[in-house]
């Protein structure tokens, strides 16, 4: 599906009401910059789902404004036309404190809820204090959104776990809006929830929802699991939907994906190849003949870093005629670095990296390559391209959309996918060799396996990944959203 027939589908859907997306990111932001003022657009595959939506209805899209220069360039309700040069929608800026910002963002959201859902063995943390600044700023965005909806009918899209009390806010004060809301990260099972402090609130929070989709049907049952324990509502299990309060939410699920005719287009292009010769110039000549396994992730405990360094490690030390013929290039765009949790990780990696390269490293052979840093898209994609295996070791994942990304990158029919079987993207790339992070020896074995399978195996699963890819891409996973809703509202008029 291209983005032009999901637009039109969404004014379909919409006609007569008003569209607004809410997300704590904002679609684009403004910094400050040496010669003035710098709109930067975030590498996210929930803005590249959205904005086609949004742009076709000219809807409005509430965020969190968190660029530096992001208040110099609105109107004094917060407001801003995008695109600049021809604006086809409106954002809608939140401000938030310095306060607000780590009790809801860095505290609740991402100390508590963001461990709590992965369940990876990093502990929450649960502070009452930042469960009520969290609310108070749900209650900000509640504002802002019935701000825009300006009374009339509305259809109101949520993202993710940051605004998990915004459903029941809206429609404690316009019950006759219709929300949506999408969980882009896992929901876990009834025992781990069991332990947030707050749990039944933020059930009902989300319950405030018409459809609530997860990427999974696995976290689907989950969070009806939850429900039918923990608070007093009707879970009806044939249709996958739940009552509170006399009204339904349906929950679904909704797997996302990326535009990957045009990461097949852009990895062609000659940004990527510039990109691509400054890491084989960073690398040096001698590495970028190599075997390259590669991984792409913000440094996050979820993501497996350590499992797959170590396991790489473990591949060197038994089989060690690879040594000097591989090289593992991991880009690592540093995140959340002043919450505790992660400020260790990074230690962690930093001795591990070491460790391995003092153990296996000669003079002019390094294993190990940590390339610690925001890299844009573009170097992204060029590091795919050089790769011969794509790492993707996550503990936990709603979906993972690296594994979809490298695939679509892979115009030359090349390369191997090795793919945590604990994120989303393992129930549809079944070619990719399935690993399971936890276990270091077959890591070792799946990473080894990647290093001397045959040219033509690797094609014949490439081939059939990148068919699995194309054919559901982040418009069909917009129109799938957009669809059920339109049914959903069918079945709400005809009794």
């Amino acid at each position: 599906m291209k983005d032009s027939e999901l637009a039109a589908f969404v004014a379909g859907v919409t006609a007569g009401a008003k569209l607004i997306v809410v997300s704590n990111r904002e679609p684009c932001l403004h910094e400050h910059v040496a010669d003035g003022i710098r709109m930067v657009r975030p590498a996210s595959g929930m803005v590249t789902a959205i904005e086609p939506i949004i742009k076709a209805v000219g809807g409005t899209w509430v965020a969190h404004g968190s660029g530096t220069a992001d208040r110099l360039v609105v109107d004094r309700r917060g407001r801003l036309g995008l695109p600049p040069e021809a604006p086809r929608y409106t954002l809608r800026r939140v401000w938030l404190s310095r306060k607000e910002e780590e009790g809801y963002y860095y505290g609740l959201a991402n100390r508590a809820l963001w461990p709590l859902c992965h369940t990876v063995y990093t502990r929450p943390y649960f502070s009452r204090a930042e469960w009520e600044t969290y609310r108070s700023v749900n209650e900000k965005f509640r504002d802002a959104v019935l701000e825009e909806a300006e009374g009339g009918a509305a259809i109101v899209f949520i993202q993710d776990y940051h605004l998990a009390l915004l459903p029941r806010l809206l429609k404690d004060v316009r019950p006759d809006l219709k929300i949506l809301h999408f969980w882009h990260i896992p929901w876990p099972n009834p025992e781990a929830f069991r332990i947030f402090p707050w749990g039944e609130e933020l059930i009902d929070g989300l319950l405030g929802n018409d459809l609530l989709g997860f990427h999974i049907q696995y976290h689907c049952n989950n969070f009806l699991d939850t429900v039918d324990r923990f608070i007093e509502a009707r879970v009806d299990l044939e249709h996958f939907r739940v009552f509170r309060g006399g009204r339904p939410t349906w929950v679904r699920p909704f797997p996302i994906s990326v535009d990957a005719s045009q990461i097949s287009r852009d990895a062609e292009g000659e940004t990527v190849g510039r990109r691509l010769a400054g890491f084989l110039k960073e690398l040096g000549e001698e590495h970028g003949k190599l075997s390259l396994f590669v991984g792409a992730d913000r440094i996050d405990y979820t993501k497996g870093i350590p499992e797959r360094l170590r396991g790489f490690d473990l591949m060197l030390q038994r089989h060690p005629e690879l040594v000097g013929k591989v090289c593992f290039v991991q880009l690592a765009a540093p995140s959340r670095t002043h919450v505790e949790a992660y400020r260790h990780l990074n230690e962690q990696i930093d001795a591990l990296v070491d460790e391995i390269n003092w153990r296996h490293q000669t003079d002019d052979w390094t294993p190990v390559f940590f390339l610690r840093a925001h890299h844009d898209y573009y170097a992204v994609l060029a590091a795919y391209r050089m790769a011969q295996a794509v790492v993707v070791s996550s503990l936990h994942d709603g979906m993972n959309l690296v594994a979809k990304e490298f695939v679509a990158a892979r115009n030359d029919g090349d390369g191997v996918l090795l793919l945590s079987r604990y994120t989303g993207a393992a129930r549809e790339l079944g070619d990719a060799l399935l690993i399971n992070p936890f276990d270091g020896d077959g890591l070792a074995d799946a990473m080894y396996r990647a290093c001397v399978m045959p040219e033509a195996e690797r094609r014949e699963r490439m081939e059939r990944l990148r068919s699995q890819v194309e054919r559901n891409t982040v418009y069909d996973w917009g129109l799938n959203v957009f669809a059920e809703l339109e049914r959903l509202l069918g079945q709400e008029e005809n009794g």
